[in-house]
């Protein structure tokens, strides 16, 4: 299933009801590309992980409320995991791999 694009505050405010989620958010550079490739992988080996995208160049406001709502001051790509609407795990950049994405939405003890 797609992942739906969010557009303002109150997407975001709805999506972030549900348990766990990843935000993806994305420009539209080679670093966005490459993040958004283990992105995709990462959705398709767990396609029941519930997951969003925000459009950092179409709504550049949201993308900086995300951030700021995740104490992230780095630019898109942004991969952020909230888990009862709190920001449990974040990165950005060449950080966000596929080991990372799996290590991130794996269980916890």
């Amino acid at each position: 299933m797609p992942e739906p694009t969010l557009h303002g505050l109150a997407d975001l405010d709805r999506a972030l009801a549900r348990p766990r989620l990843f935000v993806f958010v994305h420009a539209r550079d080679s670093a966005s590309t490459t993040a958004r490739a283990h992105f995709d992988t990462f959705r398709a080996e767990l396609p029941d992980a519930t997951a969003a995208l925000v459009d950092a160049v179409a709504s550049p406001d949201l993308a900086r409320d995300l951030a700021a709502r995740c104490g992230s001051r780095h630019p898109p790509p942004l991969v952020v995991l909230f888990e009862a609407g709190r920001a449990v795990f974040r990165a950005s950049g060449a950080a966000i791999t596929l080991g990372a994405l799996h290590a991130a939405w794996a269980p916890r003890c």
